[in-house]
C-alpha cells in the first residue's frame, strides 16, 4: 500500500473514531444509558485507535543502519 492510500485509509479510520466519541458523550448525557452499546462503541474506538497507530507507523520511514 503506498503513502496515499495509507494517508486516505488513516483518515476516514481517525474520523470514524471522532464520530463514535461524540456518539458516546451524546448517549451518556440521556437518562438511560445502553451500557451494552456503550461498550461496544468504546471496543470499536480501541480497535480503530490501534489500526491508526499501526497505519501511522507504516508511514515513518525506515532508518538505515
Amino acid at each position: 500500500m503506498d503513502d496515499s492510500k495509507i494517508r486516505e485509509l488513516l483518515h476516514t479510520l481517525t474520523l470514524e473514531h471522532k464520530d463514535l466519541d461524540d456518539a458516546l458523550h451524546l448517549m451518556k448525557e440521556k437518562p438511560f444509558v445502553d451500557e451494552l452499546q456503550i461498550k461496544r462503541i468504546k471496543k470499536r474506538k480501541l480497535k480503530l485507535k490501534d489500526e491508526i497507530n499501526l497505519l501511522e507507523s507504516k508511514l515513518i520511514p525506515d532508518i538505515e543502519a
